[in-house]
């Protein structure tokens, strides 16, 4: 098990630092220290597991996974994970990125917050999920050193981080909450507007046109 977190490579090149300027511009101090703290937590998964993956691209996509939650980036109609996934496809496109590692940032972060899909997918996929999942939820918490989770949290602080998470959740998509009807994000609707009338599945067969 890791337990020096300077063994894990943190990209350095141009597009990263531009990528960096982005999250700066349009983020806040609480999706910085999340989305390096994805990155690591996901980093390391593929290090432990000896996985081949594309650090940069990781990394890329660790920063701008929760932009769609930002004035910038949000849409009026898409689901914040779409408007990441679109951001960071017109970010890669403008230098000149191939379509595959196009398409592959895009699903990365498309999605993140897919229980049962994202981890079956390609490494980079997978361990974006899996670095999300990490930072959010503790998933695969005893995976993780105690040191490596101490220095994680000393370099990129989380503050009061669950609750603050899901404020910024719901501010991200409170204009569009009829976008988390089947995934996990209509319980951030449901948490912070009891009343408001989610869509349901049942509801939509038993009332669909068929006849029977």
């Amino acid at each position: 098990m890791l337990k020096d977190i300077n063994e894990i490579v943190v990209p350095d090149s141009k597009i990263i630092q531009e990528a960096q300027d982005v999250v700066h511009d349009y983020g806040n101090e609480l999706i910085w220290n999340h989305s390096n703290r994805v990155y690591l937590f996901g980093g390391i998964k593929g290090m432990q597991d000896n996985l081949k993956y594309d650090k940069e691209l990781l990394y890329m996509c660790s920063l701008f996974h929760d932009l769609g939650l930002t004035n910038q980036y949000s849409s009026d109609d898409l689901r914040f994970e779409v408007d990441g996934a679109n951001a960071v496809r017109q970010f890669l496109d403008t230098h000149n990125y191939n379509d595959q590692d196009l398409q592959l940032a895009w699903d990365s972060i498309a999605l993140h917050t897919t229980i049962g899909v994202a981890e079956h997918k390609e490494n980079n996929v997978a361990l974006l999920y899996h670095g999300v999942g990490m930072d959010v939820m503790s998933d695969n918490w005893d995976q993780y050193s105690d040191e490596i989770r101490k220095a994680i949290v000393n370099k990129f602080p989380r503050g009061n981080f669950k609750k603050d998470v899901l404020k910024a959740f719901y501010d991200g998509f409170k204009h569009k909450p009829e976008t988390t009807f089947g995934n996990i994000k209509s319980d951030v609707v449901k948490y912070f507007e009891p009343e408001y009338p989610q869509n349901n599945f049942c509801s939509c067969v038993l009332r669909s046109k068929w006849d029977n």
